[in-house]
C-alpha cells in the first residue's frame, strides 16, 4: 500500500521549530490530526548541526504522510531561512526545505512560524493581526486571507530604545515578572491597533495564557499555541515564493 492510498487525501507531516521546544504530528486532509504531537526539547546549542538528528528521530516515530510543512522562527524566502534571532547564527542562508525534502522524499514547505500559526486561527476576512508570545515574539499579518510575510514586528521599535521582542519575549517576562509584562503587553496591543487598524488581533505561543488577566479590548483573541503545527497544512493551500 503507498501512501497515497491510506488516506482520501494527502496527509501533511507539520512541523512547528521553536526556541524551546521542536514539534511535530502528521495531520489528515482536512487538518485533523491523526496522531498525539510529539514534542521535544530544543538543544541549547540549537545549530543545525544538533537540531537536525533529532528532527530526523522524530520523523521516523511518525505515521506515514505525503508532504510537509514546517514554521521556523525567523524570516522564510523560498524555504531559505534568512534569520534566525532565537536559535543560532549558522541556521542564516540554510536552505530547510531542501534539506526537509532529502530527509523526508516528501515535497515541502517552510514558512516563519507565526504566520504559519495564523493561517490556522484567522477569519479570513479583513485586516488580522498574529503575535506569538514565546522565546520570542512572532508575528504575522493578513489581509481577506492574504499573507503579508515575514513581518516581523519583534524587532521594530517599540519605546525608550526597546524593541517589542525586548519587552515581551522570554526573557523580558523572566526579568521584569508578570505583572510589568502584561503591561508592556497592554501598551503594545494598542501601539499596533494604532498601526495596523485590524479588525482582530490574536494572541498564541507558548506565553499566551499568561495574557489571560491582560486588559485587552474586544478584538483579541487568545488562541491555542497547538495552532502552530494546525496551521501548516494551510501552506498547501497557496501557490508562489509565500508559501515556501
Amino acid at each position: 500500500m503507498t501512501r497515497g492510498e491510506l488516506a482520501s487525501g494527502p496527509r501533511t507531516l507539520a512541523i512547528d521549530i521553536g526556541g524551546s521546544g521542536l514539534k511535530m504530528m502528521v495531520l489528515g486532509p482536512d487538518g485533523e490530526p491523526l496522531n498525539e504531537r510529539l514534542r521535544e526539547p530544543t538543544p541549547g546549542l540549537p545549530t543545525p548541526c544538533e537540531i537536525l538528528p533529532i528532527l530526523e528521530r522524530m520523523v521516523a516515530a511518525q505515521p506515514p504522510f505525503d508532504r510537509v510543512a514546517a514554521g521556523f522562527p525567523g524570516v522564510v524566502s523560498n524555504g531559505v531561512t534568512m534569520t534566525a534571532v532565537n536559535l543560532h547564527d549558522d541556521w542564516v542562508g540554510f536552505d530547510f526545505a531542501a534539506f526537509l525534502e532529502r530527509m523526508t522524499g516528501a515535497p515541502t514547505r517552510v514558512a516563519n512560524d507565526a504566520d504559519v500559526q495564523g493561517l490556522a486561527v484567522i477569519d479570513g476576512v479583513g485586516v488580522e493581526l498574529v503575535l506569538t508570545l514565546g522565546t520570542g515574539l512572532g508575528s504575522g499579518l493578513y489581509v481577506d486571507r492574504k499573507l503579508v510575510p515575514n513581518l516581523e514586528i519583534a524587532h521594530h521599535l517599540y519605546r525608550k530604545g526597546n524593541t517589542y521582542e525586548e519587552v515581551l519575549g522570554y526573557a523580558a517576562l523572566e526579568r521584569l515578572g508578570r505583572e510589568k509584562w502584561t503591561s508592556h503587553l497592554e501598551r503594545a496591543v494598542r501601539q499596533l491597533q494604532s498601526a495596523f487598524n485590524y479588525r482582530r488581533l490574536f494572541l498564541g505561543g507558548g506565553n499566551s495564557r499568561k495574557a489571560e488577566q491582560a486588559d485587552l479590548p474586544d478584538n483579541v483573541c487568545i488562541v491555542s499555541n497547538r495552532a502552530g503545527l494546525l496551521g501548516c497544512i494551510h501552506l498547501w493551500d497557496s501557490v508562489g515564493g509565500t508559501c515556501r
